[in-house]
């Protein structure tokens, strides 16, 4: 990799990429980190990082603790993220049937699109007797969730590679067997390994060309319980084909 002080991270391209790496990394672990630490990660120079770090904090997409001097991620990012959701069209296909679709279920309903082998949670639906415990922005290693497999065994190969980096080793051997199982699911139940987390069942959404842009995924109290699973998936299963129909068309 760069150290960012040669032709490949000067300008240009090389200085987008770095830039993105910073952001990467401040997305992971302590909210706020050090410099040094930044740079060791990144295997950029300190200089380096320091100039990318105080461009970054000019445009918000980076703060700097006063205190501490740490750096951590901006509120820009937010403003950008909103701006994003608001104009995507998953989200603008499904939102009219979230609410009945809770109310049909009774259970909290998700949306969810993979991003760089991490399923994000889009938008959600909280379930009238929801459990105290929420996770309002859910961002988690796809192939923890039911969603997520669906989601990451559909994507093109460079997408299910970066699923299978952000997952164990022994869940990574399972997902390599199973990768034809799940792309041909028609939906998936899983209770993830955090018992604080909810089990799902996730079907995918299918735009008009045939694409899969998302999963639609409701949470159940018993992955097991076949009966429930068949229910919830044939409730998710319809709304995701009235919502696909919708797009992709242009």
């Amino acid at each position: 990799m760069s150290n960012g002080d040669g032709p490949a991270g000067r300008g240009g391209l090389g200085t987008v990429r770095n830039a993105v790496q910073l952001l990467e990394l401040l997305g992971q672990g302590p909210a706020y980190q050090q410099l040094t630490d930044l740079a060791e990660r990144s295997q950029m120079s300190i200089p380096t990082v320091h100039r990318l770090l105080r461009s970054l904090v000019l445009a918000d997409l980076v703060v700097q603790d006063p205190r501490s001097s740490r750096y951590g991620l901006g509120p820009e990012l937010t403003r950008l993220s909103h701006q994003y959701l608001s104009r995507l069209p998953l989200l603008g296909a499904l939102a009219p049937y979230l609410p009945q679709l809770r109310d049909q279920l009774g259970a909290t309903v998700h949306v969810q699109t993979l991003v760089r082998g991490e399923v994000v949670y889009v938008d959600r639906v909280e379930a009238a007797d929801r459990s105290p415990y929420r996770d309002a922005h859910r961002v988690h290693p796809a192939l923890d969730s039911a969603g997520g497999r669906l989601l990451a065994a559909r994507a093109e190969d460079d997408g299910w590679e970066r699923a299978l980096e952000a997952a164990g080793p022994g869940e990574a051997a399972v997902a390599r067997a199973s990768r034809s199982e799940w792309a041909a699911a028609d939906h998936l139940a899983l209770a993830p390994d955090d018992p604080m987390l909810p089990a799902e069942v996730a079907v995918p959404v299918v735009d008009g060309q045939g694409v899969t842009v998302g999963a639609l995924a409701a949470d159940v109290d018993d992955p097991g319980d076949e009966a429930r699973v068949a229910t919830v998936a044939a409730h998710l299963a319809r709304t995701a084909r009235a919502a696909g129909r919708t797009l992709g068309h242009a």
